[in-house]
């Protein structure tokens, strides 16, 4: 998987240092917001647009904390990113099922606001690097890249489960094996490495989208029907874990 692990005497930024602990915890949380989501949405009865506007208040919460902060802080950081899996996961049921723009026409809509974003960011900063995270400005453009990219993969995953008919296991090896395709590219090409790295974030979410409802789905769509509940809590514990044990430094500024 992707790291940057350069070094420089620039000041940190206020996000981790892109590892390989990174990628697991950025796996777990997309799933997490896959199971969370739908345990609101469905299991509660809330319905998308409720789950939705309690998703973005707590992802608005998390980011004002986040911005609020001096430095690099693990827990307001994985808190921030749990959050916008959340709110990604009811955001895109709503748009793909509660407003009848499907799978596909959900994906190119997320598409193009996540292409969109990345494009002022690069006009307003100068580069979407995620070590030139640093200001105010930069960190609301890096959160929103980070919105629409969880909800464009919530809308990937289930076009890719559903409409595609590959199913949840097939889906899986279909972002594994995409995300081991940008590893090579990584290892073995001279693409830029800011590219190689949103590629491989987006990626993350439609796969952690597809486990979380093979967690969670019924036998008889090819899921394991575990409790929602059972799963957001087990995989909340082994963040909390993950955040515990794995190295958590602050990114080295671009700058």
């Amino acid at each position: 998987m992707i790291t940057d692990s350069t070094k420089s005497p620039a000041a940190l930024a206020k996000v981790p240092e892109i590892t390989l602990g990174f990628w697991a915890l950025k796996v777990l949380a997309t799933t997490l917001g896959e199971t969370g989501g739908d345990a609101v949405s469905m299991s509660m009865g809330l319905g998308y647009l409720v789950g939705t506007g309690l998703f973005m208040a707590l992802f608005v919460l998390a980011i004002a904390a986040q911005v609020a902060a001096r430095g690099f802080h693990p827990l307001r950081y994985w808190g921030a990113i749990i959050a916008s899996t959340m709110v990604g996961t009811t955001l895109a049921d709503f748009a793909d099922r509660s407003l009848g723009i499907g799978y596909p026409g959900g994906s190119l809509l997320l598409l193009g606001l996540l292409l969109a974003t990345l494009a002022a960011w690069h006009r307003a900063i100068g580069s979407v690097d995620v070590r030139s995270v640093g200001t105010p400005g930069g960190e609301c453009f890096y959160w929103l890249t980070i919105l629409f990219s969880q909800t464009l993969g919530t809308a990937l995953g289930d076009w890719t489960a559903d409409t595609a008919g590959l199913g949840y296991v097939g889906a899986m090896f279909v972002f594994g094996g995409l995300l081991l395709m940008v590893t090579a590219l990584y290892v073995w090409s001279r693409i830029p490495r800011t590219a190689l790295f949103w590629t491989a974030f987006i990626l993350t979410r439609p796969l952690g989208a597809v486990v979380g409802d093979f967690l969670d789905k019924p036998v008889a769509q090819g899921g394991l029907a575990l409790s929602r509940y059972t799963a957001t809590l087990v995989l909340l514990g082994l963040i909390a874990v993950g955040i515990a044990l794995l190295p958590q430094r602050a990114a080295r500024s671009a700058h």
